[in-house]
């Protein structure tokens, strides 16, 4: 009679939170692409690089607000680890995301078990944050060595690089649901490349007239490098509570949104 009941009625299963799964997925993969990602720390190390014993040795040092004096390097450091966050999470939450939903339809035998789409969101959203934490982590240790660090408000620096990656994570793969094709990604390069320009990355953002540095100050990106910037140079104010509310009111719309659609379009 047990064995009878076994077949006829389903074998309950617990649901599954968090995306762990997912998390554990992506781990897996990469154990056998390893290089691949290893190779996203080194492009914002060459910038880095190109900067402090090239471009600083022509630019004189920087006033901050507060009239502490650093070199250009330590100026633009920050910057560097906040747009590393930026394009890490953004190349994991757009690209892979669009291959593995629209060619691979790893979401659709996902969706197929207790996995929900929350759980699909917060899962990718999970690696991407994970990923981009090794990079930052390894960037600062670069700056520590090349004596870019002037605060040990700096311990602060690598959560603030996770909390850019879950901004933008949560954003990149809300917009990735919405997008039709390959083509609709040069939109991606259109955006986050003149954030990574003029969001106070190579200058400060008093060098614009008052109207653009309003709408400076109003991108996610800026919101970043002001609190690198802070941590790393030991410049904290009460304002920077506003920096970080921001980015976590874009991250948790971002998920939001990309739940809300994953289930549109892969539950029909």
């Amino acid at each position: 009679m047990a064995t009878l009941t076994a077949r006829v009625l389903p074998v309950p299963i617990r649901r599954p939170g968090n995306g762990r799964q997912i998390v554990e997925r992506n781990l897996l993969v990469y154990r056998r692409t390893w290089i691949v990602f290893v190779s996203g720390f080194f492009e914002p190390v060459f910038y880095l690089l190109s900067i402090g014993i090239g471009v600083a040795k022509l630019v004189g040092d920087f006033t901050l607000a507060d009239g502490t004096v650093i070199g250009y390097a330590a100026f633009v450091a920050p910057a560097m680890l906040a747009s590393s966050a930026m394009n890490g999470a953004v190349f994991d939450s757009t690209y892979n995301i669009f291959f593995r939903m629209k060619y691979a339809r790893l979401y659709d035998s996902m969706l197929a078990t207790p996995l929900r789409p929350w759980d699909v969101a917060t899962g990718e959203v999970t690696w991407a944050l994970l990923r981009g934490a090794c990079y930052s982590a390894m960037f600062l240790l670069v700056m520590l060595a090349m004596g870019l660090i002037h605060s040990w408000w700096a311990l602060l620096a690598l959560p603030a690089s996770v909390l850019i990656g879950f901004a933008f994570a949560g954003a990149g793969m809300a917009l990735t649901t919405f997008m039709r094709s390959w083509q609709d990604f040069e939109f991606v390069q259109l955006t986050t490349m003149p954030m990574f320009l003029f969001s106070a990355t190579f200058y400060p953002v008093e060098t614009y007239p008052g109207g653009i540095r309003w709408l400076v100050e109003i991108t996610p990106l800026y919101q970043g490098v002001a609190l690198e910037r802070a941590f790393a140079t030991g410049t904290v104010s009460w304002s920077l509570f506003a920096n970080a509310l921001y980015l976590i009111a874009m991250g948790t719309l971002g998920m939001y949104v990309a739940s809300r659609r994953l289930g549109k379009l892969l539950l029909k």
